[in-house]
């Protein structure tokens, strides 16, 4: 039997305060492929409304077929780092698939879009550089900006005029860099683009967008931010992730010119030291965008769902957060009710994730509901009766 050091005691004693606290996480077993139905182990039939599965081709079959055919063509993976053993045709075939697709000279597969980013900001800013980033950003850029030496600043929630007036201070750096979500996950707000581009430009910035709840989500065809507001092609560099929109499975990716990308190939840590994605998800990724692009009605599906479920929503009395995104927050103040509310909605047979402090802001706790392109209007009628019966019982419409 092996030692209790005095590690193990602590984080035992954490977890109790996390179980205490109901702020403990269980994991909910699937056995059945993401979508918008599964069978989750001793509860059954369950729907999904927590999944970043917003186009619905986790379980598409020419999406498993495309990862199948490249396991049994390439094998399980590369065995080492792509410079050292060799860069299989596949990942060339998926970086140009992405680059083509964000509207970009070039791109870069990771084996996260975490890893992406962290790729990205410490290889290219030093401490000659400011890096300048909204305050509700994803952790993978927060992290990210972190490991780099440039000057750090933060403004606040899609506040132009402290952007501008930190742009304006910064004006002595060699070089400055924006940084945002295109889609800020926990709000499902989208990041104000065109003034953020319009200010880096006019103060001789780099913008950064990290699209993963943009791509495949927003623009008719999909493309993401950039595509609903008019401006793929205009970001100077986009990271985004494989492992929600474009087949579920895993990987991510940094696009932009073609010497920023062969910067990376170069220089890169977390490209250099890592094994290249593997080869059955490059496989399945690049069908992922193959389906995408040959059937853009899945994005109008997807639009039309978030726009159903977030009216009905609120007519039953609950408070959404607004937005024009699937991603749905529906505010129930303290952490507590948000934790009851999800686990009476999935005795209800609706799997959606409750979200409090330190998540988000005290008296802002919810639950997130994420629309997709698989669900029907009976799907969706299914939750929101679920909704409106647990909203009763806790009085919360």
């Amino acid at each position: 039997m092996s030692r209790v050091s005095g590690l193990d005691t602590r984080v035992a004693q954490e977890l109790e305060a996390f179980r205490r606290d109901g702020v403990y996480k269980r994991l909910n077993l699937l056995e059945t492929p993401q979508s918008a139905w599964v069978r989750m182990e001793g509860r059954g039939k369950i729907l999904i409304l927590s999944s970043n599965n917003y186009l619905g081709l986790c379980d598409d079959p020419e999406v498993i077929a495309g990862g199948r055919d490249a396991l049994e063509r390439y094998g399980a993976g590369t065995g080492s780092v792509r410079f050292i053993c060799g860069t299989f045709t596949i990942h060339r075939d998926l970086e140009r698939a992405l680059a083509r697709f964000v509207g970009t000279e070039a791109a870069l597969t990771y084996v996260s879009c975490w890893t992406a980013n962290e790729g990205l900001v410490a290889t290219v800013l030093d401490e000659r550089d400011v890096v300048v980033s909204d305050a509700l950003n994803h952790a993978s850029l927060i992290d990210a900006i972190r490991l780099s030496k440039a000057t750090r600043r933060v403004y606040k929630h899609s506040d132009l005029a402290e952007l501008e007036a930190i742009l304006v201070e910064s004006a002595g750096a060699r070089t400055r860099v924006v940084v945002t979500d295109g889609v800020f996950s926990m709000e499902g707000d989208v990041a104000k683009l065109p003034e953020i581009v319009d200010l880096a430009r006019r103060h001789d910035a780099i913008v950064v967008v990290d699209d993963s709840h943009g791509t495949g989500v927003l623009g008719a065809t999909g493309r993401g931010t950039a595509e609903h507001f008019g401006l793929l092609g205009e970001i100077d560099i986009v990271t985004s992730t494989l492992g929600k929109a474009l087949g579920g499975a895993a990987g991510g990716f940094t696009a932009g010119s073609a010497s920023l990308v062969d910067y990376l190939v170069q220089r890169s840590r977390t490209q250099l030291f890592s094994n290249a994605l593997p080869c059955t998800v490059a496989g399945s990724a690049l069908a992922a965008v193959t389906q995408l692009e040959a059937r853009p009605e899945l994005v109008a599906r997807l639009h039309d769902n978030a726009r159903y479920f977030r009216a009905a929503v609120r007519e039953l009395g609950f408070s959404p957060l607004p937005g024009e995104t699937p991603i749905v927050p529906i505010i129930l103040g303290e952490t507590a009710k948000a934790i009851r509310a999800s686990e009476m909605l999935l005795d209800e047979g609706v799997f959606v994730t409750g979200f409090g402090y330190p998540v988000v802001p005290q008296g802002h706790a919810r639950v997130r509901c994420q629309i997709s392109a698989a669900h029907t209007r009976e799907d969706l009628d299914f939750a929101l009766a679920a909704f409106k019966k647990v909203g009763t019982s806790l009085g919360l419409r």
